[in-house]
């Protein structure tokens, strides 16, 4: 497992986070196309970096063979990386993510702001639990 590579992911994460508290203007977001663009970027890129951290650790581990994203936190949950509050989390937004990138559908301000206002502290919280567990061994 490449520790130094996960370790360099969740510090991405725990910047995306920072850059959205201080430089995000929610209030902006349904009338300034700049500002929403900014924060889904931000958001999906950040996902993303979990997205990856968690590949590499299931990988690494052999704790399966993932048929979605989302069932990489599935497999993380079930080894006791993550709990299961924090993998339902990061299933939605692991959903908004493939709506920014694939296009599935409009991006819905009201999930934006909502992940903006109530959901940073679930990457931390993921950030956290995997430095946990690298730290471990």
């Amino acid at each position: 497992m490449d520790r130094d590579l996960i370790r360099k992911k969740l510090s991405f994460i725990e910047t995306c986070v920072r850059e959205l508290r201080e430089l995000a203007r929610p209030d902006l977001i349904d009338s300034d196309i700049r500002e929403a663009r900014f924060v889904e970027h931000t958001l999906q890129i950040a996902v993303q970096a979990a997205l990856d951290t968690a590949g590499h650790i299931v990988s690494a581990r052999r704790l399966g063979e993932p048929r979605t994203n989302r069932a990489l936190f599935d497999l993380l949950q079930k080894d006791g990386v993550i709990d299961l509050d924090l993998a339902e989390a990061l299933y939605a937004m692991v959903g908004f993510r493939n709506v920014v990138v694939h296009g599935y559908q409009d991006v819905d301000r009201v999930v934006v702001r909502d992940i903006l206002e109530n959901h940073l502290d679930d990457l931390l919280s993921y950030a956290g639990c995997i430095r946990r567990h690298l730290d471990k061994g």
